[in-house]
């Protein structure tokens, strides 16, 4: 039986598993593997978010909405609706793989919330041109 998502440790093997579906994935694997240099750090940063956004806690430092549009803005502003849908199946995905419950269910709302925003913020942020 699964457990909901409880404390740090759930949430950074929450991350960990996610990135490494991330990181193998043959559309967004490339452009993940290429911003992100230093994975451990990146994994303990992500689970200072999630783990921030899911038990109300200040702990995550950081401008995630900056670093996406400047990944967004050096891959040529390619990145659109369909690169966020796989992103979120494969968070959905690795939820339903570990967890159960109002917290596992909390990170599936939140993370469909925070990839809209990012989306929309992206396509605001291009150039007129594009």
């Amino acid at each position: 039986m699964k457990t909901d998502i409880e404390n740090r440790a759930d949430v950074y093997n929450l991350v960990s598993t996610f990135y490494g579906r991330i990181r193998a994935d043959v559309y967004l694997g490339p452009i993940f593997n290429k911003h992100i240099l230093d994975w451990p750090a990146h994994f303990e940063h992500l689970t200072d978010f999630w783990e921030g956004n899911l038990f109300m806690k200040r702990i995550f430092t950081g401008h995630p909405l900056h670093v996406h549009k400047r990944v967004d803005r050096e891959e040529g502003y390619v990145i659109n609706e369909h690169h966020f849908g796989i992103w979120l199946h494969h968070w959905v995905q690795t939820i339903d793989a570990l967890y159960e419950g109002e917290k596992a269910e909390m990170a599936k709302f939140r993370a469909r919330k925070i990839g809209t925003f990012f989306l929309v913020h992206l396509f605001e942020a291009r150039p007129k041109d594009y």
